[in-house]
């Protein structure tokens, strides 16, 4: 099956610090594949350089073969393509729930007004948020904010959803939700690359885990192989507390 993006060499820079080493991995139609790894280790900034929202600093990352740096390369339908779902939610403050959810389709995908109020609103229905649709964002608690933000990323019929530590700065209780509606997400077959910390999610949910270390892929394979039978010292002591807490 051919790879919808594979990443090649992937080198990145920030000044004197190389902070991605020689990064190589593909992501095939329907996989689930979970990034974990300590603070600090890459797997935010690989994320964004599968976006472009870093510029890569060396390799190349392909999307069904065309290299997204290439000179010909649409770099926004390649992100309406490949959303993204922010730690920090990232929507428009200016903008009710509804509107945050529209104006991607018609400024980048072309749909007229009723088409994307349409699709806004299957999205916010299936994210549980229909009935704040014409409420201010700033007006949404954290987990509802990014209830919205996945939906206006659905909203943009995305082939692969990048989520960037979609959990990380919500309140505990609210945790749950947002990773059931990223588990439905998966159980649909739609392809994600998921930065977590949420272990239990990465186990059960994914179809491939990549552990990162120090700007390195250090180990992947499967769930069961990553936290039953890690071969790298380094993912076993990264997995030793969770496997503990979870003996």
């Amino acid at each position: 099956m051919d790879a919808i993006i594979q990443v090649q060499h992937l080198k990145k820079r920030f000044k004197q610090l190389e902070v991605l080493h020689d990064i190589n991995f593909d992501i095939h139609k329907g996989e689930v594949v979970t990034i974990i790894g300590s603070s600090g280790s890459g797997k935010s900034t690989l994320l964004r350089c599968i976006n472009l929202l870093e510029r890569l600093d060396d390799g190349h990352i392909l999307y069904h073969g065309q290299d997204i740096l290439g000179h010909h390369f649409d770099v926004n339908a390649y992100r309406s393509k490949v959303g993204m779902v922010f730690q920090g939610f990232n929507l428009f403050n200016n903008l009710t729930v509804l509107e945050n959810c529209m104006i991607g389709q018609i400024k980048v995908l072309k749909r007229n007004k009723e088409e994307a109020k349409q699709m806004a609103f299957k999205y916010l229905e299936k994210v549980g948020m229909s009935a704040f649709a014409n409420k201010s964002s700033v007006q949404l608690s954290g987990g509802q904010k990014q209830r919205v933000a996945i939906a206006r990323a659905l909203c943009m019929s995305p082939e692969v959803l990048l989520f960037d530590e979609p959990t990380s700065a919500l309140d505990p209780e609210m945790v749950g939700d947002i990773l059931n509606i990223m588990k439905e997400l998966a159980d649909e077959g739609l392809t994600m690359i998921v930065v977590t910390h949420e272990m239990e999610f990465a186990k059960d949910v994914s179809t491939r885990v990549v552990f990162m270390d120090q700007g390195v892929i250090a180990e992947e394979g499967t769930p069961e192989q990553i936290f039953e039978h890690p071969q790298e010292e380094r993912t076993r002591t990264f997995l030793k507390r969770y496997l503990k807490a979870n003996g």
